[in-house]
């Protein structure tokens, strides 16, 4: 704007100038020196300075990246940022006015039905913010349905989305009990003798594989959760149902999960996409978004968002949920993602993150000092001991080596101080697991 704009602004709004705007602010409460901002740059100087800042991240395609724990480094075919980067997708945030946006309605429909596939559920909806929310929404639904206030969890889920569904149960005034784990895996029978609480249980909610990279007992845990009357939730990694039973097909009655790993970068942590699937009797209780199909008048097909839940469409003491985001986009990169490699391709990832992990997993354990705290079966992830404080080990194998190791565990888990839990996706080399144990070596031998 020009000077000329300005003054003819505060002139149609009936103003001296720019300060008589402020004139109610009191001046204790405003700021008496310029703010300590450097001076302009220029579009070319702007653009340099922001690539040397973004030069001092840790990027993963320079840097081999062994950490999991619920953000996954996979290969994206670049099919994918292709599709999600087209301007009609890119810039589109939510179907507000629905049945117009007919190809974001599409996009989230194909999005629902290839969950169905992965999760072998009868109903997928759209719009969770991330897998520990979708989590906690599972509890909310599970109570819901129920109409009890006890949701019962292991130890071995993932502690951040246990300390998600706590929030959230809280504010509901819904208990939340912790069965301890035993070698990696829930105690089933803590897991039974919880299910025992007066008053019943509205769900059981396990992780497979859990925060450890261990594969659970689900079928069990589903049946003890099924024989108390209430649900089983399941927390599942999308990409290990390439070599894995799916949850409907061992009980659970929902099952939802993180799916960044499907398409999505990880992106110093989000935006992230949830997944939340259930069976068909209880999709009137699903949270977020749900994309129908149609046909028009002319017989063609249609899509619509049906069963609207959400408080924005409806009575706000009638909605099941208040999440109010879309994550299209995240869902639309999912999509295209299980398209592109369909059920092979899948599992040919499944089996490389699963072939690659067990590589590593014996190559460690043949190092001086380095143990396995159990022996159980995983997928991509495990859990080792390193004979030192796993923090100070990590934070050296970074420095020294350029290499991001995995993740020390004491600060969730005080027995596992030594323990340290690593993740191998396909995007990692032999060359790079070899080095990674190479360099490990080296400090270990360093004492």
């Amino acid at each position: 704007m020009t000077d000329q704009d300005r003054q003819a602004m505060l002139q149609a709004i009936g103003v001296r100038d720019v300060e008589e705007l402020f004139s109610d602010i009191p001046p204790r409460a405003r700021l008496d020196r310029p703010l300590a901002l450097p001076a302009a740059l220029s579009e070319a100087e702007l653009y340099r300075h922001m690539r040397e800042l973004a030069g001092r991240n840790a990027d993963l395609e320079r840097y081999p990246c062994f950490l999991g724990a619920g953000a996954y480094d996979h290969l994206i075919p670049s099919v994918v940022r292709h599709v999600v980067s087209l301007p009609e997708f890119y810039t589109a945030y939510t179907p507000y006015q629905a049945e117009v946006s007919q190809g974001t309605l599409q996009a989230i429909f194909e999005f629902q039905s290839l969950i169905c596939q992965l999760t072998g559920m009868e109903v997928a909806n759209a719009s969770m913010y991330d897998g520990a929310s979708a989590a906690a929404e599972a509890a909310l639904m599970a109570t819901a349905i129920t109409g009890r206030k006890h949701v019962v969890v292991s130890g071995a889920v993932h502690p951040e989305y246990r300390a998600v569904m706590a929030t959230y149960l809280a504010n509901q005034e819904v208990a939340l009990t912790t069965v301890p784990w035993q070698q990696g895996r829930t105690d089933l029978q803590a897991l039974a003798d919880a299910l025992q609480a007066p008053g019943g249980v509205a769900a059981v909610v396990l992780q497979h594989p859990n925060f450890f990279g261990v594969l659970e007992e689900m079928e069990q845990a589903a049946e003890l959760a099924h024989r108390a009357g209430g649900l089983a939730v399941a927390v599942v990694d999308p990409i290990s149902l390439g070599v894995l039973r799916p949850p409907g097909d061992y009980g659970a009655d929902i099952a939802v999960g993180e799916g960044q790993a499907l398409g999505n970068p990880v992106s110093f942590g989000g935006p992230y996409l949830g997944f939340f699937a259930c069976r068909k009797e209880f999709m009137r209780r699903m949270p977020g978004r749900i994309v129908g199909l149609a046909r028009d008048v002319e017989g063609r097909r249609a899509f619509a968002l049906v069963l609207q839940t959400r408080e924005q469409h409806i009575r706000r003491e009638r909605a099941t949920s208040n999440i109010c985001t879309n994550q299209g986009l995240n869902a639309l990169a999912a999509a295209v993602y299980l398209a592109c490699l369909g059920r092979q391709g899948l599992r040919e990832v499944a089996e490389a993150c699963l072939l690659k992990a067990h590589y590593l997993y014996d190559r460690l354990l043949e190092l001086p000092g380095v143990e396995a705290p159990w022996q159980a079966p995983f997928f991509k992830e495990f859990v080792v001991r390193v004979g030192r404080p796993a923090g100070q080990l990590m934070q050296a194998l970074w420095r020294r080596f350029g290499i991001i190791g995995g993740l020390p565990l004491g600060r969730f888990e005080p027995a596992l101080e030594q323990g340290v839990l690593w993740c191998v996706t396909e995007a990692r080399t032999r060359q790079e697991m070899d080095r990674l144990v190479q360099a490990l070596g080296q400090l270990l031998g360093e004492g």
